[in-house]
């Protein structure tokens, strides 16, 4: 089993927004699949499919960003998941606005949902993929919450699709791969 996790924060009005970006991708690969089942649980909704003959279950934390490991944390904790077998997807302003970099831990790069997910499991030994954003010409609050220009919106369905691609790699075959394919472009 495989668990993917988007982080992003929940309602309407974040849902365009570039700290969305993780929740987005895993949007964007479970439309590849028919979704076997969806529930709302350990304050998130967690749908299940099956891709090749793999079980891989998508997280959407509810708990706003910042407290995305209050998620988390239960979540691998009930599916008794290694923490190779969990992938976090985020936003990343250090990365150029289309980039996409697949790393087995890590730090936390000061993105606080990240933070949080860290802390709860109380390790930074899991892969993650980053999302880049891109740096704001001023205040860093208002950009994550801001949303896409319609330029960058279609670069950004572009890197959508590229890291639904990678995490099918990913679960088909392994971290190694995904990284040597999807780390170079």
């Amino acid at each position: 089993m495989k668990i993917i996790v988007g982080l992003g924060n929940p309602g309407k009005k974040y849902s365009q927004t570039r700290h969305n970006i993780g929740f987005r991708v895993i949007e964007k690969l479970a439309g590849r699949y028919q979704v076997e089942r969806e529930i709302s649980k350990f304050d998130g909704i967690i749908a299940q499919l099956r891709i090749n003959s793999e079980r891989v279950l998508l997280v959407k934390p509810l708990t706003f960003m910042n407290l995305s490991g209050r998620t988390v944390q239960p979540v691998v904790n009930f599916y008794k998941i290694e923490l190779d077998d969990l992938m976090v997807v985020y936003d990343d302003m250090d990365l150029m606005p289309g980039k996409l970099r697949i790393r087995p831990g890590g730090g936390t790069g000061g993105h606080k949902g990240l933070a949080s997910v860290t802390s709860h499991l109380n390790s930074t030994n899991f892969p993650r993929m980053r999302i880049g954003i891109g740096r704001p010409p001023d205040d860093t609050i208002d950009w994550v919450l801001g949303r896409f220009s319609s330029e960058e919106e279609i670069l950004m369905q572009e890197i959508r699709n590229k890291a639904a691609d990678a995490l099918e790699t990913w679960i088909k075959d392994g971290l190694d791969k995904a990284m040597n394919i999807f780390n170079q472009t």
